[in-house]
C-alpha cells in the first residue's frame, strides 16, 4: 500500500468514528455554518501574486516541519503579508493538524481558508463548514467522478468554493465539471514523493480557462512562479518554504514584496 492509500484507509475509519461522537445535525448548528463565506476565486483574479500561504506542521515526505508556531499569529502574519488565501491542514496523523487549527485561524483573520483534508465522505464538507472553512479540497487520485460530482455539488450549495486537486491528465479529465471552482496541479507524485514543475506546465494546456489554475507543491522561489504564470496559473500554494522560518509570516511578507519587484 502505498502512503496515499494508507491515509485513505484511516481516513475512513476516523470519519466513522467521528460520525458517531458529533452527527451532521449538531455540525449545522455551529454558530459559523451561517457566516457568509470570503472567496479565494475573487481574491486571485484581483491578485498580481497569487500566493495561498499554507499552515503546515509536518508530513509524510519531510516529516517535522515546524510544530513550534502558534496557528493565530501564522494566521495573522499570513493576512498582513497579503496573502490571497490560507491554507490549513487538518489531517492529526499524518500532517500534526486538526480542525482546532481552523477554528483559530478562522478566529484571527480575514482571509478565505482552504481545509486541506483528504475528503473521503460529505460529512466531512458539512465540517469544513461548521468550522469556518470557505474552500475545500477534493483529490482526484482518491475519488471516483461521481464522487467528485457529489461532493463539489454539496461544497457549492453550502456556498464553499471547491479545488479539485490533480496530478495527470487521466484525473483531470475525469474530474472537468461545472461544480468546481479552482483546478490545482500537485507537482509532487504521491507515490514517489518526487517534485517537479513540468507537471504544471503539462497540464496547464488541457485546464479550460474558466477554471482558475494554481499550482501547488515544490514551489520555493520567486523563479518558480515566473516560470509559472505564462502558462495561466494564478494561484501558488506555498507551504514549507514559509512555514520552515521562525515567523511564517514575515517570509511571506519578503516573498510576495520580491515577487513584485
Amino acid at each position: 500500500m502505498d502512503i496515499l492509500q494508507q491515509i485513505v484507509a484511516d481516513k475512513y475509519r476516523e470519519v466513522a468514528f467521528k460520525k458517531q461522537l458529533i452527527p451532521v445535525s449538531q455540525l449545522e448548528q455551529s454558530v459559523l455554518f451561517q457566516r457568509e463565506t470570503f472567496s479565494l476565486v475573487k481574491n486571485l483574479k484581483n491578485s498580481t501574486t497569487g500566493i495561498i500561504a499554507e499552515h503546515k506542521r509536518r508530513s509524510p515526505s519531510k516529516h517535522m516541519i515546524n510544530d513550534s508556531l502558534n496557528v493565530f499569529d501564522v494566521a495573522k502574519g499570513y493576512e498582513k503579508a497579503g496573502v490571497c488565501g490560507m491554507s490549513v491542514l487538518t489531517d492529526a496523523k499524518y500532517f500534526g493538524g486538526s480542525l482546532d487549527d481552523l477554528l483559530l485561524a478562522r478566529a484571527s483573520c480575514n482571509l478565505p481558508l482552504l481545509r486541506k483534508e483528504f475528503i473521503i465522505d460529505s460529512y466531512q464538507i458539512i465540517e469544513a463548514k461548521a468550522y469556518g472553512a470557505d474552500v475545500i479540497l477534493l483529490i482526484a487520485a482518491i475519488l471516483t467522478q461521481a464522487e467528485i460530482k457529489t461532493f463539489s455539488e454539496l461544497a457549492q450549495s453550502l456556498n464553499l468554493e471547491v479545488l479539485l486537486e490533480v496530478h495527470n491528465e487521466e484525473e483531470l479529465q475525469k474530474s472537468i465539471m461545472p461544480s468546481l471552482d479552482l483546478l490545482g496541479v500537485n507537482n509532487r507524485n504521491l507515490k514517489t514523493f518526487e517534485v517537479s514543475l513540468e507537471t504544471s506546465m503539462t497540464l496547464s494546456f488541457l485546464i479550460p480557462n474558466e477554471f482558475i489554475k494554481v499550482s501547488e507543491s515544490g514551489i520555493s522561489s520567486t523563479g518558480a512562479i515566473q516560470v509559472l504564470k505564462p502558462y495561466g496559473f494564478k494561484g501558488f500554494l506555498i507551504g514549507e518554504n514559509f512555514m520552515r522560518s521562525e515567523n511564517p509570516g514575515d517570509s511571506a511578507a519578503h516573498f510576495i514584496k520580491a515577487l513584485a519587484e
